[in-house]
This record gives C-alpha cells, structure tokens and sequence, in this order.
C-alpha cells in the first residue's frame, strides 16, 4: 500500500489554493462542500472561483503566489497554477514545513491525493490510484454509485443517534459488532431508507432491550485453488464478518487478505510431516472459539469436503453442539484442469473422471489399482507429488500402458501456476528438472492431450 487513506475534518479550517483558473475552481468545490476556509493566491481568478471563496468566508489575494503566503498555518495547500515552477516552488516550501499539499496531476509534488468520492453524507467512500489512473478511480466511483443506495446516509446517520446508548448496553466490542450487523440486515435499516424514522427508532429500541449475547458459529469454507476470483460470494461474505480465521497451507494471500481486517488469523498449516498443528488441536480450536461467542472461519484450500478432512471437523462440532455451515468450494480437480487447459471428461477420451489421494500410508500407495487401469477415464490425484513414482510404476505394473499421458499443475490458478506434461514412464524424473513442488495436482489420461489446443490460461 504506497498510500495511506484517512479522512480530514476541514469545517472552519483555513486552506490556501494557489491558482485561480478552473482547475483551481473544481478543487475549491469540494473543499467548500467540506466546509472549509479558502484562501486562493493568484494574480487573476474566475469568476465561479472567487464566489466560492466568498462563500467559504475566505480571502483572494491577488498578487503572484511568495514564501510570505504560507505564513499563515494552514491545514492543507493545493497548487493548482499552469506554471510548473510555481507548483514545484509551493511543494517545496509546504515540506519544509511539514504542511500537507497537493500539486494537480504531478504525482511526484503530491504528500495527498483528491480521491474520486462518492458522498452519502455522513457516509462518505472515497477511491485513489496513487494518483496514476484518476480516470479509472471515477469509473470505480460511478459503478459504487450505483451500488449504494442514497439512504445509506440516512442510515449513517441514524447509527450515529444510537451509537452511544448501544455501546453503553453492549461493552464488549466484538459483540457490539454483531449487534449492529444484524440492525443492518434486518428491517430497521428499509424503514431508515424510506423515511419513516419514528418506526425505525421504535425497532432499534427494541431490538436493543431484547438483545442478548450471541452464540458462536463455525463456517466451513472452501477457499478454491487459488485465485481469489473463484470464491463464492456466500465465502466472501462469510469470511469478511468471522472475528476469527483459522486457515490452511492452501490458501493463498490474496484469499487471506478478503478477510476481515481485524480478525484473529491462526496458521494451522500442514505440510508432509511437518503439522503446525495436529487434527485433534484444530477441533478444538474450532470448539474453544465458538464456545466463547465467536464466529470462526475455518479457511481451508479447494473444497472442504474433497480430501479436505471437512466431514472430521463437522463431528466434532456436532459432538460439542456448536453452529456451523459449510460453504463448497471449487476443488483443485475443477480449477487447476480448468486454467491448465485440461477438461476432466471428454466425449471421445474419457467418460468417467476419479478423485483420488496420492498420500501414502506407511510409506504405500494404497489405492485399488485394478479399477483404475482403464482407457477411458481421468484419474486425478491429489497430494501425489512425493510417491509419484511410485505411482506410475504400479499403474504400470497393473496393465496400464507406459505412454498414457501425464500432466503435473503446480499452484494452480494462480501467477505462478506452473505445468509440465510426460507419460507415466517419464513423468516423474520430470519433478526435479522442472523444479515441481507441492502443491501439485496430477492428471492421469487421454484428455492430457488436448492441452496443445486448449491451454487458454496461458
């Protein structure tokens, strides 16, 4: 993040606006409807500049812009003149004296940006690029536009009035969060949006007599391959209101970074042989934080309920009588084939497709190789990468024949997704060459083939 966003309180505060054209004019709007004082520096000024300077109750001094103008400690400074000297001198001056200013569109003489700002006062959303893309941060602004609606101010508004009484009732903050969430869900918020605010105040009284802690609740989320963009909307939403996460190896930092800003966020990562944190001690965890009134989110890469050890964490929560949902999530089967080019079923080259688990027990693959010798079927196999020879070779062993096509997807749907295509005979002298590691997905079949035509992703 090269910028840091906050909001300014500019009622009554004295700002200088070096320039008095249009550009100036259409920095000064903005300014004024903020509520500030403005100065504005300029050997001549427009018309519509100066009626807002009046307006503010500010001064226009009519001179060429000086050292002398910043003696006066403003808040903030825009230049805002056709010279670029002008400009550079103003910026240079307002750092010596740690004064915030704004050079317009020179992003190098900026210390603040004018984001794009869609206003539903005192609700207030504002979009910045670092100013690199002003044009894209108002397209930003007008698609936001249309998705908040213009009662929202009122609802700011009316949050505001209950703020206090609500905290009083309700001191712990995390439950104070949900309290309101629900207020905002339910339908004291429509009845704020059309006006008829006796109503809603009698529902808020209401519901905040009747309120009373809120039991905890576990979400089971599947958190897809990789690429945040393949998250369902119910785990989006889920994700951003959990006040705890608890997350696998699997899932990838842009997916981690959807979550709610402030949640406590636990690694329980597993890699071979290596568990941050055992089964047993991630139900409990589960357990321990719902019991407390927490809703937990348990993030776990592709779907929960395909090799995902989902239906273990569910008993438990069963067991111990705690809340839950689970929300699918697209397997690596579906999203890695997918990037990588490679449909699971094909009407000439395959009408079955089989899941299977490459993870070895003892040190033995132990899988039903006899069904799974067949021409026309996908075979995919997750967490095969380290007995993948051994793999082959009972395949092998087992009639199926040496040059069936092999296809090895590491981290996939993601930038670094990575592909490399053999036969069970080569494939797995492949791993080191190409520098493959987990995660990995392998597909075993005739539909390898058809990457050649189809790898889109790439």
């Amino acid at each position: 993040m090269e910028i840091f966003p906050i909001s300014l309180k500019l009622q009554q505060q004295r700002c200088l606006i070096v320039g008095g054209g249009h550009i100036a004019y259409r920095k000064a709007i903005l300014l004024q409807k903020a509520g500030a004082i403005l100065d504005v520096v300029a050997p001549e000024i427009d018309a519509n500049l100066l009626e807002i300077v009046k307006k503010s109750t500010g001064t226009f001094l009519q001179h060429t812009f000086s050292e002398k103008d910043l003696a006066f400690p403003y808040r903030l400074v825009i230049a805002a003149t056709n010279v670029a000297e002008v400009n550079h001198q103003v910026f240079a001056l307002c750092e010596q004296r740690n004064l915030l200013v704004n050079s317009v569109d020179d992003i190098p003489h900026c210390r603040f940006m004018m984001p794009a700002i869609i206003d539903r006062s005192p609700l207030v959303i504002s979009v910045a690029s670092n100013g690199t893309s002003p044009v894209l941060s108002r397209q930003l602004r007008t698609k936001i536009e249309t998705l908040v609606p213009q009662g929202m101010g009122k609802l700011a508004e009316f949050s505001g009035q209950w703020r206090k009484q609500v905290k009083e009732k309700i001191s712990n903050p995390d439950q104070r969060r949900v309290f309101w969430e629900d207020v905002y869900a339910s339908a004291i918020k429509e009845q704020v949006f059309t006006g008829n605010l006796d109503t809603a105040h009698d529902m808020m009284r209401q519901a905040l007599d009747t309120w009373s802690i809120p039991k905890g609740e576990v979400y089971l989320v599947g958190a897809g391959p990789g690429d945040p963009e393949l998250l369902t909307l119910k785990a989006l939403r889920l994700m951003q209101q959990a006040d705890v996460v608890i997350y696998d190896r699997l899932v990838s930092a842009p997916i981690l970074e959807l979550c709610r800003r402030d949640a406590v966020k636990i690694y329980v990562g597993k890699a071979r042989s290596n568990h941050s944190v055992p089964q047993d001690g991630i139900n409990a965890l589960l357990v321990q934080y719902a019991q407390q009134g927490k809703r937990v989110c348990r993030l776990k890469g592709g779907d929960p309920f395909i090799f995902g050890r989902g239906g273990e964490e569910i008993q438990e929560l069963f067991a111990a009588g705690v809340a839950f949902q689970v929300v699918p999530g697209i397997t690596a089967a579906s999203g890695c084939s997918a990037y990588a080019g490679i449909p699971l079923t094909h009407r000439d080259y395959a009408q079955s497709v089989r899941f299977l688990t490459g993870h070895l027990k003892e040190g033995s693959p132990e899988l039903p190789w006899q069904e799974l010798v067949y021409e026309n079927q996908t075979l995919v196999l997750y967490m095969g990468l380290v007995g993948l020879d051994r793999i082959c070779k009972q395949l092998i062993a087992h009639g199926q024949r040496p040059n069936m096509p092999v296809a090895l997807i590491s981290k996939g749907t993601t930038p670094e997704q990575k592909v490399v295509v053999g036969t069970l005979q080569d494939i797995a002298s492949k791993v080191a060459e190409h520098q493959i590691h987990a995660p990995t997905l392998t597909i075993i079949g005739e539909v390898v083939t058809l990457r050649e035509q189809l790898q889109w992703g790439e």
